[in-house]
């Protein structure tokens, strides 16, 4: 009984910092969509009308899979090509993507983990005519790879909060014994998400 308690306990721990973990991302995501969106009121008012409508159908799935542990990966993959779609908005051909992916049925990854690599990319990278910056999903086997190219901004406007990249571990820790990679190089910063299954 005591050990059926502990494991119950256990449980709902997990499950508690799980939803903290999640807690983030929602008023994160906001925060820098608006903060993107002010800067593009001044710019073009016509693009400034489509981020919004393009935002509202991007929250609109942000809100969807707030209460869930895992999605599909063809959802997740829908949305972020939503998000990049709205940043081809705002960067026209300064950001570049491709999407590749072999068969991904029975895949899933931890919700808006790809939302928070893209917005690291976009956020921490110049994305300029000179420059622009590229990114690339592609599936590997059991791995999604996430990459960009790095050209890091000299100064940051916007200093990071870490939420990202730890978010996603602290997830990953919780519900798998695999765990993401990260890789640097020269022109290059890539993460590897493992595919997680489901067990029925």
């Amino acid at each position: 009984k005591s050990a059926i308690e502990a494991e119950q306990l256990r449980s709902e721990k997990l499950a508690s910092q799980y939803q903290s973990l999640k807690d983030q991302l929602n008023p994160h995501f906001l925060f820098n969509s608006l903060n993107a969106l002010s800067n593009l009121v001044y710019e073009d008012a016509d693009r400034s009308v489509a981020f919004i409508q393009k935002l509202s159908k991007i929250y609109r799935y942000v809100l969807e899979v707030q209460q869930e542990e895992l999605v599909e990966l063809d959802r997740e993959l829908e949305f972020a090509q939503n998000y990049l779609e709205l940043q081809k908005i705002r960067f026209e051909e300064n950001l570049n993507f491709n999407i590749d992916l072999s068969d991904c049925k029975g895949c899933y990854l931890p919700p808006l983990s790809l939302q928070l690599l893209l917005e690291n990319a976009i956020k921490h990278n110049i994305a300029s005519q000179e420059n622009p910056l590229f990114i690339s999903i592609l599936q590997k086997g059991e791995e999604l790879w996430v990459s960009n190219t790095f050209q890091p901004k000299s100064s940051q406007n916007e200093p990071s909060t870490g939420v990202g990249l730890e978010n996603i571990r602290s997830r990953y820790r919780i519900l798998s014994d695999r765990m993401p990679e990260i890789f640097q190089s020269e022109h290059e910063f890539l993460v590897k998400l493992p595919l997680l299954k489901v067990n029925s």
